[in-house]
Formats: structure tokens, C-alpha cells, sequence
């Protein structure tokens, strides 16, 4: 008797490894194929009768039409194209008993390829814990297939499966048939036809999530949900952490004090109080918002609800060329643009993913966060509109929304110029829905919060003592009129750029705090409270840096500042993760000049016109 070759093919997420570990047990190899990072795994079944089966698990796909390098592989060697890989004689497609229309699409498009198939019908104990029941006697008729009802983590869930593969690979019928209509949208409705037809029963948890998704993906409330979600996450943010953002100003403050009353004046409370208390304070009294902000998004993100989001913005994006599958790097970005380019990684269009790369900076990370409130604080009134929301929280989400906004028109511009290329289709398994378990929500909170704080303490803290550094000398004519900062080498280098920045309403001091934010977006406010203390009297730098800057800058520079933190790639970390994702200093380059083209543009713009009206 021949040895069988037997291939286990599946949907992401249908257990498919698991089954092929407890068919192989010890008896597997693991190695890439040759030429590829894709990692092959192979193992061996000895059967009761002394028959030989290899194993092989292919990496899983969603259809055969391959987006990415892992798809390329399986259906190379499923077809028999693969050079390395002998076709296999039988396929075993594994599928999620739970969602079995999602699963049911890859099953009637492999059938049309002509091998022998059998159906293993995966998490037969969960879906029967859900209290799902499907007519394996039906599904088999449907599908002209033989059906297995498996669990994978058990060997004993497993052992008729076994026994049908212990015979000889001529001893399999080809599959008869098959759809001649293998489009995307043919496939999806007979895999409804079919789901409809076998399920017995559907289960209360999987009927909850078939109503709300009714909802959540419905083509007009669904993005109404999800615009109201957003608007509201943003109004929290402000109207929420105001009384603890108080708080921890009203403690720097008593540090402030603490260390004017002990420490003698000289360089050292210098340090202290200009260096370390105004600029890496400055940063931290937004550490509430920040922890707001990201409870929404992981309490989102565990609930089920952020990868029907992507689903939502499918649409949109598909109208400038990409699909949904970008919009999750893109989500990404909203933590750190770092992650979020790096995520890419899952789109293997090139071109769509080059696209994703360049505008994934334009999405508001975190690092702006301070800078956004610093500036809305001090010069947004906090007034009603409509009577129910305040003008602050609105301003925030109008940012936000700014970035977005000309994301996708970056998108569209470079879809139709540069990156062009045909829109690939977006498919992916939505997770149910779920109450979020709040001591995992609190450990990933805990991660983001520590990750801040580590910034705080290193690229901040740096850059904040750099910064008083370069404020000490060389030390002022005997005749000064302005402040010793002004004299210093960072006034110096403040004058120099302001002559660049004019044009955008930008002084001396802010170009100064501009220089240090390249190495990230946040140690601007850092450079701002340092800059501010360094020139105001005893009264003012007991002050809070919002209450120093209304008195100090018009509006117009305001909300140009604003423009320019919308655009601006002040990251250095961001545009190093461009080149190495990219590979390319071509791309980098790009990247970083159409980013301050806009920022300088866009700032220029606005401060015109906020001039103009005032």
C-alpha cells in the first residue's frame, strides 16, 4: 500500500494546526519552504492497518485567489504548481463548526479543483456548548463531500477521521458537482444557501451576534454607529479627566514649590524646576486622557466590535482604492504609527500596502494627544453646542476626524498616480461578540500606560535636560533687554528657524520646541514648559503652561500649531520604521517632504485666515 499524501487546508482560525498536532503527535517536521520565510510543517500518521499517511498543514487561506506570500504557498501546492511540494492525492478542509457559512465559501471553491476532499467540521464541542447543531447528514448531501465531526485538542475526537484515511489514495472519489460560477459573491450566497439548509439549530450567543451584526454592519446605522462612537469617546476624553489632569498639575505644582522653598537658587533648581518639572511634568498631566482614550479603544477592540469597523470603513476605502484590511494598520496607528506600518505586513498588494505605509502617520496617534489638549485648553472655550456636547470635545474630534479626512484623500491621489493597482477584495472572520474580561483590558491598558511613562522617562527626560542644556549658554550681554533664554544657543536656534516659520505665525520659542519634537511629538509641550519657564518671573512659572501660552500667542499661531501637529512627521522612530518596512529611502523620502509640504502649507493657510477673520 502507497504512502497518502494528505494536505489540511482551512480558514485562519478554524483549528486547523491543532488537529494536524494531534494527528502527527511528536512525529512532525518543521522548516520554511525553500526560498520563502513561509514555515512548512509536515508529519506522519501510522495507521492501525500499518498504512503510512503524510501530513502536511498548509498555511491557512481564505480563498484561492492568494493576497499574500502564505496564501501563494497553498495554493501552489494544492494545484500542484509548487516546486517543491508533491500534489497531495486527498484534502482534508477543516472548518469552524460555529461559522460554517464563512468556512463553507473555501470548501465549494476547493471542490472545483477536482481532488479528493473531506470536510472536517472543527470545534464540534464548542458549537455544541453554544448550543449550534448542524445536520452533518444534510451537509454532506449539499456538498457531495464525507463529513467529519472532530475535536482537535482531543484524540479522541479525532478517530474516525483517522480511520477514513487508512486506505489507499485510489480508494477516494473525486468530488462532483462543483459550482462553474467560482466569483466571490456566487460562492458567499451558496455557502448561505447551504448554512440556512443544515443548521438544526443556531444557538442564543450566535443569533445575539447574527442581530447586532444587523446593526453594527447595516450600510447606513452601521457607520452612524460608529462616527457617534468615536464623537463620543472624544467628549469623554475632555469632559472625563478634567478633575484628574487637575490633580497631578496641582501635584507638580507642590513639587514646584517644594523645591523653590528647599533647594537655593542656582543651576541646580534650575534643572530641577525649569528642566525636569516643566518639561516632563508638561507631558504627564495628560497621562489621564491618555488612559481614557485607550480604555475605549481596548474595551472596542475585546468586545468584538473594532474588527466590524473595518468592515464598515471597507467601503469608504474601497472608493479610493484600498479595502478594508488596510483600515486595520490604520487603527493601529491611532496607539503609535510604529505598530501600525508595521501591520502592514498583512497586506500583500504591494502597492496597497506602499499606500497604507505613507498615509498611516496622518492617523492622530497618542503622542499628539498632549499637544491637541495643551492647545484646546487654552484657547477653546469649553462651551455647549447644541446644548449637550462642549466645544473642547468637539474641537478634538474635528481633529481627529482632519487626519482621517486627508488620509483618504492622500489615498485616492496616490491610487490614481503613483501606487496604482486593482482593488483586491477584503475578506476576514469576525470574532463574536463578547463581554470584554476587564483584567485582560487592564493588563494590554497597563502595557500602553507603562510604554508613555517609559517615554516620559527616557526620550522626554532627555530631551527636556538637552534642552536646558542649550539654555545656559553662552549667557547674555550686560545690556540685555529679553530674557537669558533668549540670548542662549537654543534662542539662537529658535531665531534662526523663525525666519522659516514666519510665514505659519510661529515665534522664536516655538521653533525652539520644534527642533527637540522630532524625536517624538509630545517633547514639543516638554520643550514649550522648559522655554516658558526659563523666560517668566517666579508668579508665571507657577503657572500652568495653557494659562502662559493664552497670554503669550494669538489664536491664529494657535490653531496653525494645531495644522501643523495634524501633518507634520515630527517622529524620527515613525519615518526609520518607513524605510526598514519599505526598504526603500526613496519612499522614506517621500513620506517625509509630502508631510511638512502639507503641514507648512496647511499651517500657512490657516493662519492667514484665522487672521483675516479675527
Amino acid at each position: 500500500m502507497s504512502e497518502l499524501n494528505v494536505a489540511l487546508i482551512g480558514a485562519p482560525n478554524a483549528g486547523k494546526s491543532s488537529l494536524f498536532n494531534t494527528l502527527s503527535g511528536s512525529h512532525q517536521k518543521v522548516a520554511n519552504y525553500p526560498g520563502v520565510t513561509v514555515e512548512r510543517r509536515s508529519g506522519l500518521i501510522t495507521t492501525e492497518s500499518g498504512h503510512t499517511v503524510k501530513l502536511i498543514d498548509l498555511p491557512g487561506i481564505y480563498s484561492l485567489n492568494d493576497r499574500s506570500l502564505d496564501e501563494t504557498v497553498s495554493r501552489e501546492v494544492i494545484t500542484g504548481e509548487h516546486e517543491f511540494e508533491t500534489q497531495p492525492d486527498v484534502l482534508v478542509c477543516v472548518i469552524n463548526a460555529s461559522n460554517i457559512r464563512v468556512h463553507l465559501r473555501l470548501v465549494l471553491e476547493l471542490k472545483s479543483l477536482g481532488l479528493p476532499m473531506i470536510v472536517a467540521l472543527n470545534m464540534h464541542d464548542l458549537a455544541t456548548r453554544d448550543g449550534i447543531e448542524i445536520d452533518t447528514n444534510r451537509l454532506e448531501e449539499e456538498l457531495g463531500l464525507p463529513v467529519f465531526t472532530t475535536v482537535a485538542v482531543r484524540t479522541s475526537g479525532i478517530s474516525r477521521l483517522v480511520e477514513f484515511l487508512d486506505r489507499d489514495a485510489s480508494a477516494y472519489s473525486k468530488p462532483t458537482g462543483a459550482m462553474s460560477d467560482t466569483s466571490t459573491r456566487a460562492l458567499q450566497k451558496e455557502a448561505g444557501r447551504i448554512t440556512k439548509l443544515v443548521t438544526v439549530k443556531e444557538g442564543g450567543h450566535h443569533k445575539m451576534t447574527r442581530v447586532l451584526d444587523g446593526i453594527a454592519l447595516h450600510p447606513v446605522l452601521g457607520p452612524i454607529l460608529f462616527f457617534v462612537m468615536l464623537f463620543f469617546m472624544f467628549q469623554a476624553v475632555f469632559s472625563w479627566a478634567e478633575a484628574p489632569m487637575d490633580m497631578v498639575e496641582c501635584t507638580f505644582a507642590i513639587i514646584g514649590e517644594a523645591v523653590a522653598t528647599y533647594i537655593p537658587e542656582g543651576i541646580f533648581r534650575s534643572f530641577i524646576q525649569d528642566g525636569l518639572i516643566a518639561g516632563v511634568g508638561s507631558v504627564l498631566v495628560f497621562l489621564p486622557q491618555i488612559i481614557i482614550l485607550f480604555s475605549f479603544i481596548l474595551l472596542l477592540e475585546a468586545s468584538g466590535y473594532m474588527a466590524r469597523a473595518a468592515f464598515i470603513m471597507d467601503k469608504l476605502m474601497a472608493k479610493v482604492g484600498l479595502n478594508g484590511r488596510a483600515f486595520i494598520p490604520l487603527l493601529s496607528s491611532f496607539a503609535c504609527a510604529i505598530p501600525g506600518i508595521m501591520a502592514t505586513r498583512t497586506i500583500a498588494n504591494h502597492s496597497d500596502r506602499i499606500t497604507t505605509i505613507m498615509i498611516a502617520p496622518l492617523m492622530t496617534c497618542s503622542a499628539r494627544l498632549p499637544v491637541y489638549t495643551l492647545m484646546i485648553a487654552a484657547f477653546i472655550p469649553n462651551d455647549p453646542v447644541l446644548g449637550y456636547f462642549g466645544l473642547q470635545g468637539v474641537v478634538f474630534f474635528t481633529l481627529y476626524l482632519a487626519g482621517i479626512v486627508s488620509a483618504i484623500i492622500v489615498a485616492a491621489v496616490m491610487k490614481k498616480t503613483i501606487t496604482k493597482g486593482t482593488l483586491q477584495p477584503f475578506l476576514m472572520e469576525l470574532p463574536k461578540y463578547q463581554l470584554p474580561r476587564l483584567k485582560h483590558v487592564f493588563l494590554e491598558l497597563w502595557q500602553r500606560v507603562r510604554a508613555f511613562l517609559r517615554r516620559a522617562g527616557t526620550i522626554i527626560l532627555y530631551a527636556a535636560i538637552a534642552l536646558w542644556a542649550l539654555t545656559l549658554y553662552p549667557n547674555p550681554p550686560e545690556d540685555a533687554t529679553e530674557a537669558d533664554i533668549y540670548y542662549s544657543a537654543a534662542g539662537l536656534i529658535g531665531r534662526t528657524l523663525q525666519l522659516v516659520f514666519e510665514p505659519l505665525g510661529f515665534n522664536w520659542e516655538i521653533s525652539i520646541a520644534l527642533v527637540p519634537g522630532m524625536a517624538a511629538r509630545e517633547v514639543a509641550v516638554s520643550a514649550l514648559g522648559t522655554v516658558y519657564a526659563l523666560q517668566g518671573d517666579e508668579d508665571q512659572v507657577a503657572e500652568s503652561l495653557a494659562t502662559v501660552l493664552q497670554s503669550a500667542w494669538p489664536l491664529s499661531t494657535a490653531l496653525a500649531f494645531l495644522a501643523w501637529f495634524i501633518y507634520a512627521p515630527q517622529c524620527l522612530a515613525t519615518l526609520a520604521t518607513a524605510r526598514r518596512e519599505t526598504n526603500s529611502w526613496g519612499w522614506t523620502a517621500f513620506m517625509t517632504g509630502y508631510l511638512f509640504g502639507l503641514a507648512y502649507l496647511i499651517a500657512m493657510i490657516v493662519n492667514l485666515a484665522a487672521k483675516a477673520l479675527m
